[in-house]
């Protein structure tokens, strides 16, 4: 059974996220774990890319420490087989479309599977592709996860209308579109989302301190804590987990 829901049970969802390999596995482990105990209800893990366009100045540097430090997609499996086993949350994979490609949809979702896997994001998965890969996912119950960015009401309507387990707001919260047929804040994507569907939909960007969290999650079902703690673990290094633990605390407290 797909876990991703029970992130939702209990009030508005703290998802954490983790660049892998950065700035070892060890300390990606250890970080993971502390999330959790910190109050996160879902993990999204990212496997390090050489090009990881939809990602800040802060995450795409965590991609190329991690990398340079030798981290592969098996390492992540094994990384993410560890620590599914010892938190009972669900995990979620973020991964770049050419590192399911070349690995092969199905050898891919398989491993992801039997790893304690739930659901997949890919970034640079257009909505109208979604499709090859979501007949792949659905034979081993993981969800193919859903983002929506500043677009028109009827794009959003439609991502949102096929969407399941969560949907990514991805819009900055300053951000505001000149065309005023583009819906581009962040509560306008959530109500335009939320006039479709019941699947919840989570504030994936600008989430940096408690007061930030309980404002979104206002109107929003959740938020995600990505560069934020991707910060921490550059500034701490090994001795982040600790510093990653209280951050997440106070977050969760705030929401």
């Amino acid at each position: 059974m797909n876990k991703i829901s029970n992130a939702f049970n209990n009030g508005k969802a703290l998802i954490g996220f983790i660049t892998v390999g950065d700035p070892s596995l060890k300390t990606s482990e250890e970080v993971i774990l502390k999330m959790v105990q910190g109050g996160c209800d879902l993990i999204e893990v990212e496997i390090p890319f050489s090009d990881p366009v939809a990602e800040g100045a802060v995450i795409q540097s965590a991609n190329v420490r991690a990398i340079n430090n030798g981290t592969t997609t098996d390492k992540v499996f094994e990384l993410v087989n560890n620590v599914s086993q010892q938190a009972d949350v669900p995990f979620v994979l973020m991964a770049y479309l050419n590192v399911l490609f070349k690995y092969g949809y199905d050898k891919f979702l398989e491993k992801a599977k039997q790893c304690g896997v739930s659901g997949v994001l890919v970034p640079d998965l257009p909505y109208e592709e979604k499709a090859e890969l979501e007949s792949v996912a659905e034979k081993y119950e993981i969800t193919v996860l859903s983002f929506a960015a500043p677009a028109t009401n009827k794009r959003i309507k439609n991502i949102a209308a096929a969407a399941k387990g969560f949907i990514s707001a991805m819009s900055t919260m300053g951000y505001r579109s000149k065309d005023r047929s583009v819906i581009s804040s962040s509560s306008d994507i959530v109500e335009c989302v939320k006039d479709v569907t019941n699947v919840p939909v989570v504030i994936a960007a600008g989430v940096e301190t408690p007061e930030d969290a309980k404002e979104y999650t206002a109107y929003a079902d959740g938020v995600v804590i990505n560069s934020a703690i991707i910060e921490l673990i550059e500034k701490h290094g090994e001795n982040a987990p600790e510093a990653v633990y209280n951050y997440v605390k106070s977050i969760k407290n705030a929401i």
